[in-house]
């Protein structure tokens, strides 16, 4: 067994049981970014967030204790995504990654947004053109520093 198999296990289990990512986050007690992010293996459980899924999933104590190991984090399979959705955020990053750079050294100075002190919201945003995805990234600034 390793963490690969508790991910499948969760996925399986939610899709035979229809549940919704939201409500297994209502379960764990956080968002339904970070929940997902740790129900496919990217983000480490508390042992009480583990004990939830656990219930929630039928998953055994070993189970549990996978969901607590701190991961190798990076989900993409290649190097360049081939599932659409994942790619258009690829193209994303290659289109607009140097404005987006540029615009927050503009605004911060040298330095980076963190991916660890971090938090993301997905909604759906009613268009009468059609409906629309909108993504919060919120992420600290943290400077370079000099030495």
């Amino acid at each position: 067994m390793n963490r690969n198999d508790v991910t499948e296990k969760i996925i399986s289990t939610k899709v035979s049981r229809g549940l919704t990512w939201a409500q297994v986050a209502a379960r764990v007690g956080a968002s339904k970014e970070w929940t997902t992010a740790l129900c496919l293996g990217q983000m480490t459980a508390s042992a009480e967030q583990a004990a939830a899924l656990g219930e929630l999933f039928g998953l055994s104590d070993d189970e549990q204790k996978w969901l607590q190991v701190v991961p190798y984090k990076g989900s993409l399979p290649s190097a360049v995504p081939t599932d659409p959705l994942v790619y258009r955020w690829y193209e994303i990053v290659n289109v607009y990654g140097s404005t987006i750079k540029e615009l927050i050294h503009e605004e911060f100075g040298d330095g980076i947004m963190s991916a660890i002190d971090f938090s993301m919201d997905i909604t759906r945003q009613a268009d009468p053109k059609g409906d629309r995805v909108n993504v919060v990234l919120s992420g600290k600034f943290l400077p370079y520093k000099t030495y």
